[in-house]
């Protein structure tokens, strides 16, 4: 701040807010548009709180000028604009409070350490982006929003601030919604992003944000889906289910890969093998949000693919009935109140049922949780239901496996016993000798 007296003087000039003529107006405008490209850092203490303060209304001065106004934004101003967002907007970001980036306890974060002091002023600088975008014809705004400015405005995804990214996301979709020619080079900006977060650094705040862009995109995906938009699915979407921080953005890529099922069901079976492929081992949270999207696929499931998805589905949940989690447990439980669900799994009874059958019998007999006992009861009603004397088959061959199992546990006892009995008899016939040192 090299001269903050003229600062002073330009922040506090008295402006009118409705010009009284085009050109008048205009040029009142880029005026404005002058005094707000100086940025305020909110961090230097040389800085005046009473000039913070004049540039914010300064801005409202603006964006309440755009608003007023009912015709499109002069070309001879849309440049000074954009120069000037570009100015408040672009900024090196702050490093990440929380060193994982996306901790998977939100509710222990601490909100006042990720929100922004500059948001005084980039709330309205948002706004006025939005404005712009929406009130001005997009081959104009093409000559000054080029590739370069949508790569800047993508990188700000990583800011730690809410309020910063829900604003982005409106603006980032509305140019998507608006320039058309370069829909195809931002989806692969944002998908070298997704990439980047999923195979490198798993460190990024806005990948919800993200998802939530993609999913109204792939909403207007028209079918049959190309190829492009296939290996997308399969190359990030389902690989995005294997990170530490799922929990935050789960809600969001699960939309996203169910558009897909509901636009073309036969993925079904490329989705639910991925799914199992990073199903998690110890994180209990992410086996519940899964189990629920796995019941939400199989909706969506072509039933052509009933049979050949039955087992391993029944599998993975049969897995989660027996976890010594209650809460795991009673979801996949919670899984047989499902019409398509128990639909699936009477298709391929033969192979099926047996595991199911462990499953349940198991937990009746060792599960600590008196609630997955009660519940587990009710599902042996339903599985029993569906084939009684399989299911009694199915029991009668796990208690010929147990006996199978326990008779070989009784015979490796007895081999390690007669192992010891030789060892101890030939330690007595050569007894080790020791070399005695004295001191």
């Amino acid at each position: 701040m090299s001269n903050p007296k003229t600062l002073i003087e330009f922040f506090e000039k008295e402006k009118p807010l409705v010009p009284s003529s085009p050109t008048s107006g205009n040029e009142e405008i880029l005026s404005t548009v002058s005094y707000c490209t100086f940025v305020f850092t909110f961090t230097d203490p040389s800085e005046s709180p009473a000039q913070r303060d004049s540039k914010r209304l300064q801005l409202s001065r603006l964006i309440a000028m755009l608003k007023s106004s009912k015709k499109p934004v002069h070309e001879k101003v849309v440049g000074p604009l954009v120069s000037m967002i570009k100015a408040n907007l672009f900024r090196p970001l702050p490093p990440p409070t929380n060193p994982s980036a996306i901790s998977e306890f939100l509710d222990e974060e601490d909100p006042i350490s990720i929100f922004s002091p500059l948001w005084s002023h980039l709330q309205i600088v948002y706004e006025i982006l939005l404005r712009l975008v929406n009130s001005t014809d997009s081959k104009i705004l093409r000559n000054y929003m080029d590739h370069s400015f949508l790569l800047n405005l993508l990188s700000l995804f990583q800011s730690e601030d809410p309020r910063e990214r829900e604003s982005l996301k409106n603006v980032y979709h509305k140019i998507y919604s608006k320039f058309v020619c370069d829909r195809s080079a931002m989806r692969k900006s944002m998908t070298d992003v997704l990439l980047n977060y999923v195979f490198e650094t798993e460190k990024h705040s806005g990948i919800a944000d993200l998802l939530e862009i993609w999913g109204t995109i792939v909403n207007g995906f028209t079918v049959p889906l190309k190829e492009e938009h296939k290996l997308f699915l399969m190359r990030v979407l389902i690989p995005l289910h294997k990170t530490k921080g799922m929990q935050v953005y789960h809600r969001q890529l699960a939309y996203c890969i169910s558009q897909f099922v509901q636009k073309e069901p036969m993925l079904g079976g490329v989705v639910v093998r991925g799914i199992l492929r990073y199903w998690p081992v110890t994180n209990c949270q992410k086996e519940i949000l899964l189990i629920g999207e796995l019941e939400d696929l199989v909706e969506n499931l072509d039933p052509d693919q009933y049979r050949k998805l039955a087992l391993p589905i029944c599998t993975q949940i049969t897995k989660c009935i027996n976890s010594w989690n209650s809460q795991v447990a009673e979801r996949a439980l919670y899984v047989w109140n499902n019409e398509q669900f128990y639909k699936m799994a009477t298709t391929g009874t033969v192979e099926v049922l047996p595991v199911i059958v462990e499953g349940v019998e198991k937990n009746l007999k060792l599960h600590w949780s008196k609630s997955v006992r009660q519940l587990t009861e009710s599902v042996k009603v339903v599985v029993e239901d569906i084939d009684p004397d399989l299911y009694a088959k199915a029991q009668m061959d796990m208690k010929v496996k147990e006996s199978e199992a326990h008779q070989k546990d009784i015979k490796r006892k007895k081999t390690w016993e007669r192992i010891e009995l030789a060892a101890s008899k030939n330690q007595f016939v050569n007894p080790q000798r020791y070399i005695c040192v004295s001191n």
